[in-house]
C-alpha cells in the first residue's frame, strides 16, 4: 500500500511533509507533489505534517480523489526517468499556497 498526494496540493507544494518521509518518495512537479508508490513504506508520517491535508492511504482517498492514486504512480515515474531526485529538504511554498489553503478551509 501506498500514500498519495490528492489535488489539495495543486497550487500549495507545501513541503513539511518530506521532513518527516524515511525513504524519500516525495517528488515535485511545477505545482505540486507527489509521492512514489513504489519507494513509499506507507508509514503515514507525512500525512500530519500537510497543513492542507492533501496525503491520504491509497486505502483512505476520498472518491472524489481516486484518480490520483494513478496520477502519483505516473508523474512520479516520468520525473524519476527524466532525472530527478527526490525532494528531501523543506522548500518555500508556492506564491499561490495560502490563497489556496484559505480556499480549502484551513
Amino acid at each position: 500500500m501506498t500514500h498519495v498526494v490528492t489535488s489539495n496540493c495543486l497550487n500549495c507544494k507545501f513541503t513539511d511533509c518530506v521532513l518527516v518521509c524515511p525513504v524519500d518518495c516525495f517528488y515535485e512537479t511545477e505545482t505540486q507533489l507527489v509521492i512514489d508508490p513504489d519507494e513509499c513504506i506507507d508509514c503515514s508520517a507525512c500525512v500530519a505534517e500537510c497543513p492542507v491535508e492533501a496525503i491520504f492511504a491509497e486505502d483512505e482517498l476520498p472518491e472524489s480523489e481516486e484518480a490520483t492514486l494513478e496520477q502519483n504512480a505516473a508523474l512520479a515515474i516520468e520525473l524519476k526517468d527524466s532525472g530527478q531526485e527526490p525532494i528531501t529538504d523543506q522548500k518555500d511554498p508556492l506564491p499561490t499556497a495560502e490563497a489556496r489553503k484559505a480556499e480549502l478551509g484551513f
